[in-house]
């Protein structure tokens, strides 16, 4: 049985219960993020808490726990799972105030703070990086602070939903024409050696893997070009990708059915994996 994170306690996954009023539950309002575990290592961990102290200020919720203190949580966690290779799931919600109301309560409501693992044997070896995968293309119909990682996550849900109802791995959003991202994942595709990825807004998530995959990019003297692209472009690009915390670099190599390059994963995104991995194992704490 796992041993879980809830509230400055660590317990067994049955024994940890939230309130029927936790805002998290009633109105989706709270954050989370998600980090890697490789080798019993984990990854990113310093992008991953500034983006949370930044979600949690664009929703003016206060953090309960300092950095120093969350990063020796998620370490008694990976120890305390036997975790070598899986994800670190984090959520903080707006807490419980005794009862609904759409209007914040008031500052002395204690937020909620859960964390709890994932154990992914073989996380970095996936047999999707080898073969691709393949996506469909469905509107994008989420609210406009994607920049903000919020647990409200019921349309990505209903994309993942669509795409294997297709028969299909995952699915783009779309908004005027142009890819905003994946349900889960940022997107990318690769056009006469050049990496287009969606510049940051509001429209996505400022990915941590992207972050980092696109300085890693630039090291390697790779061209990279962040705007928008169209679905079109896609379907023509030569190479496809997504990045994410649980997948990295993972090649696209069919979108709506129509074959992306070769249909074969191209030789940036292998590159870009090999390296990305070889770099975060090494930066990895």
């Amino acid at each position: 049985m796992r041993t879980v994170y809830l509230n400055g306690k660590y317990l067994p996954e049955n024994e940890a219960n939230v309130s029927v009023f936790d805002r998290g539950f009633l109105f989706a309002d709270g954050v989370y993020e998600v980090t890697s575990v490789l080798g019993g290592k984990i990854l990113d961990f310093d992008g991953h808490a500034v983006r949370l102290e930044r979600s949690l200020n664009e929703l003016g919720m206060r953090n309960p726990i300092e950095k120093a203190d969350l990063l020796a949580v998620h370490r008694e966690l990976v120890r305390a799972n036997d975790i070598s290779d899986g994800m670190i799931y984090l959520q903080i919600t707006r807490g419980n105030p005794g009862d609904r109301d759409f209007a914040y309560p008031s500052d002395d409501t204690e937020p909620t703070i859960v964390l709890f693992t994932q154990s992914k044997p073989g996380l970095a070896d996936s047999p999707a990086a080898k073969t691709g995968i393949k996506i469909i293309s469905i509107e994008d119909q989420r609210w406009g602070r994607r920049d903000i990682k919020t647990v409200q996550l019921l349309y990505p849900s209903m994309g993942k939903m669509m795409a294997k109802g297709a028969g299909c791995d995952d699915a783009w959003m779309v908004e005027d024409g142009h890819v905003t991202e994946g349900t889960s994942n940022n997107a990318y595709i690769v056009k006469d050696d050049k990496i287009i990825t969606r510049h940051l807004g509001n429209e996505i998530l400022h990915g941590i893997t992207r972050k980092a995959v696109l300085a890693f990019a630039r090291e390697a003297q790779m061209k990279v070009e962040e705007r928008a692209f169209t679905l079109e472009e896609a379907k023509n690009a030569d190479e496809a990708f997504i990045t994410s915390a649980s997948t990295f670099v993972m090649p696209v190599v069919e979108i709506d059915g129509e074959a992306v390059g070769t249909g074969t994963p191209g030789t940036v995104a292998a590159r870009l994996r090999e390296i990305y991995l070889t770099e975060s194992r090494k930066a990895a704490i």
